[in-house]
């Protein structure tokens, strides 16, 4: 098969440690895997509500520092946050974070963002959730700025810059977009390189078709090139499955190797023998 494949929230609880961390790296690297993808949460209610994804006691390693790690301890891995809470985050601060991470990697970095859905972590932070999505598409803008124009300088309800200006420019960094509602569809249509989606063979049909209408209804940059689409698998993965995302378009499969039966070591051998 012609898919390739990658791995995601292994900067999550048991496979936090720098030791453990390298040698899953190490690991993932030599049987062919494509990609690498960390988690983000900066924090979780305590107790537990739902709809969060996790107790408030679970290790979570930031995604850039994990990523700043990874990226030292391999050589070929494309690298991404799968995805960052773009709402969560300092527009500059994560520009110079990303450009950073992707000079450092050698241009292996992918920037995935999301607009986040946990009210109890935007009420920590203070940022309100009403306003979340308007606040990414902004964020991507200004970040797009920042990289991408000499004198930079942006305008907006939520960020303002002039007379400033941030180097080094990131390597190669391709931006990815998360979500499946209509607004993120469109965000990943109109500002980003690539979709990150999760689900079914099902739910997945249903988001590109979803996909396609929105794409229908607005204008793409020609300079992000086509949007690749990149899936993060929620169902047991055969050849047979495989096959039917790759019908369906998707570029890309991720994986997550703890939440599926087995050692994690043993989930990755034998996903590896499904790579193309």
């Amino acid at each position: 098969m012609s898919m390739d494949f990658g791995v995601q929230a292994l900067n999550i609880q048991d496979t936090t440690g720098p030791e453990e961390t390298k040698r899953l790296a190490a690991l993932v690297e030599s049987l062919g895997y494509r990609s690498w993808w960390a988690s983000d949460h900066v924090v979780l209610p305590s107790p537990r509500v739902d709809p969060s994804p996790s107790e408030p006691t679970e290790q979570i390693i930031d995604p850039l520092v994990h990523l700043s790690f990874v990226a030292a301890a391999t050589s070929r891995l494309e690298l991404g946050t799968g995805v960052v809470i773009l709402p969560l985050r300092n527009p500059l601060v994560l520009a110079k974070q990303a450009a950073s991470l992707s000079v450092l990697s050698g241009g292996r970095f992918r920037l995935g963002v999301g607009a986040g859905y946990l009210e109890p972590e935007f009420e920590a932070l203070g940022v309100p959730t009403a306003d979340r999505g308007r606040r990414t598409d902004e964020y991507l803008d200004a970040m797009d700025a920042l990289w991408n124009t000499p004198n930079p300088s942006f305008s907006g309800k939520y960020v303002s810059f002039q007379g400033v200006d941030a180097h080094p420019r990131p390597s190669g960094l391709r931006v990815y977009v998360g979500g499946h509602s209509r607004g993120a569809l469109r965000r990943a249509v109109t500002r980003a390189h690539g979709w990150f989606g999760i689900g079914t063979v099902a739910e997945t049909k249903a988001n590109l078709d979803r996909l396609a209408e929105v794409a229908a209804g607005v204008d793409r940059p020609a300079a992000l090139g086509a949007l690749t689409i990149t899936v993060a698998a929620t169902e047991p993965l055969t050849p047979s499955v495989v096959r039917q995302y790759e019908d369906l378009g998707v570029e890309q499969l991720i994986i997550h190797p703890a939440s599926l039966p087995g050692s994690i070591d043993e989930v990755l051998t034998t996903h590896a023998a499904l790579i193309g």
